[in-house]
């Protein structure tokens, strides 16, 4: 089994790398092709985009650098406009305690409904939320059901006198300016066309997340293997080996295959085999129906 504080390098420099490669294909897709095509501006800024909230989720995680500031002042700009970083790094450090996995309360990206709350919800609603449980739901109106869950918690808590939650809000301001200048200074897409590609890019994002946790008796049954080798493996950054994230989640992406490939049995064992072999399988599974309810099944009903 590797070590992985061996992955501690000074600098990660396959991360610096590629986050160079992510900024250039936002300036491609913002201002050349754009200017050439629209349709190609918004296809490869909306790659960008969620390559970039990729690059993020590893930043929070303590890479490429060992200074948490200077790892993080690589991807200040709020390219995808929506999402705080802060907000993101606090509650994604959470959902990390995997005792708490699925929790429709202690789990900040939980899907999973309350069913003491489910039933008294109107009917419009759980239809909306069902829909939201298919493939395609969550490509369509998930990255909106999101934004508007994320925020409505977020807007209690600063309520209720979370400073922190505050704090982090407050720091969307500056990382949206040089977003807001490049999308209205310098950008050859138009603003329609931008925020298209912001929304289009949560949604790629939204195959990833769509079924890294399923409910299950044990916390070490909640965390998918996806053993795909593909374009959405290189955008979500390896992730789809999800279990391998959870269990070294100060491992950098480039290592994760290798690390899954060496103890391939011991992380299906480790999973309770749930597992699917690609994508392009979860598509054909899931695209029109629902992968598990909305309210959390092992939870008691009212």
């Amino acid at each position: 089994m590797a070590d992985p504080r061996k992955s501690a390098a000074l600098v990660e420099w396959p991360t610096l790398a590629l986050l160079v490669v992510c900024y250039g294909a936002f300036v491609a897709g913002t201002v050349w092709l754009a200017a050439w095509w629209v349709p190609a501006g918004i296809v490869v800024t909306t790659l960008a985009i969620a390559l970039h909230s990729s690059l993020s989720h590893e930043v929070l995680h303590g890479h490429p650098f060992r200074s948490r500031l200077a790892s993080e002042a690589l991807v200040f700009p709020a390219v995808g406009l929506a999402i705080p970083y802060v907000r993101f790094r606090d509650t994604h450090l959470a959902h990390h305690l995997d005792s708490v996995l699925t929790d429709p309360y202690d789990d900040p990206e939980s899907n999973y409904q309350d069913p003491a709350v489910w039933v008294r919800l109107p009917v419009w609603r759980r239809a909306v939320l069902n829909f939201n449980n298919t493939l395609a739901g969550r490509l369509l109106i998930g990255p909106l059901i999101a934004q508007e869950a994320f925020m409505r918690a977020d807007w209690a808590a600063i309520r209720s006198g979370d400073r922190a939650v505050l704090k982090g809000w407050l720091w969307h301001i500056p990382a949206l300016v040089p977003a807001v200048w490049w999308m209205l200074a310098v950008s050859s897409l138009p603003v329609w066309a931008y925020l298209l590609s912001a929304y289009m890019g949560l949604s790629i994002l939204k195959i990833r997340t769509y079924l890294e946790h399923q409910a299950h008796e044990r916390a070490r049954g909640r965390t998918v293997i996806i053993e795909d080798r593909g374009p959405l493996a290189w955008i979500f950054l390896n992730n789809n080996l999800h279990v391998v994230h959870h269990m070294h989640p100060r491992m950098p992406w480039y290592r994760l295959p290798k690390l899954f490939r060496e103890n391939r049995s011991r992380y299906l064992s480790r999973n309770d085999g749930y597992y699917f072999r690609s994508y392009g399988e979860v598509f054909r599974r899931y695209l029109m129906q629902r992968k598990d309810p909305v309210p959390h099944p092992l939870w008691p009903k009212p």
